[in-house]
């Protein structure tokens, strides 16, 4: 099973990026993907995931800012918005085993290589 994540890069505070996750391997279709990041010096840190359609979980510090969406049962997308500095990281897509929605590492089996965003003040 592979994970390739893409879409990253340097913006400036305020713009906007979209990253995207394509799997395979194997088949996700009703099992949950979802986007982690880690900062330099700082540990991995989820931020967004998704089963299906509106069946999404945010972290508290993206809410209104990033979007996830899924267009298919193997391919899915971060659209981040109104970017900051803080969001500077290496963005990582994971895909899980499970039905129900978690914002734990552990709960994903699949990781991708990540991609680098860097938000400059």
């Amino acid at each position: 099973v592979q994970l390739q994540a893409s879409g990253g890069g340097l913006v400036q505070a305020g713009g906007s990026l979209r990253l995207s996750c394509a799997a395979s391997g194997r088949t996700f279709s009703s099992h949950v993907m979802g986007w982690f990041r880690q900062a330099p010096g700082k540990e991995r840190e989820f931020v967004a995931a998704i089963r299906s359609g509106s069946n999404t979980l945010y972290t508290e510090s993206v809410k209104g800012r990033f979007t996830i969406s899924r267009d298919n049962a193997n391919t899915v997308y971060l659209q981040m918005n109104s970017l900051e500095p803080e969001d500077t990281a290496v963005y990582y897509c994971a895909g899980s085993t499970m039905t129900l929605l978690t914002s734990l590492p552990a709960r994903y089996r699949y990781w991708g290589q990540g991609t680098q965003v860097t938000v400059s003040s």
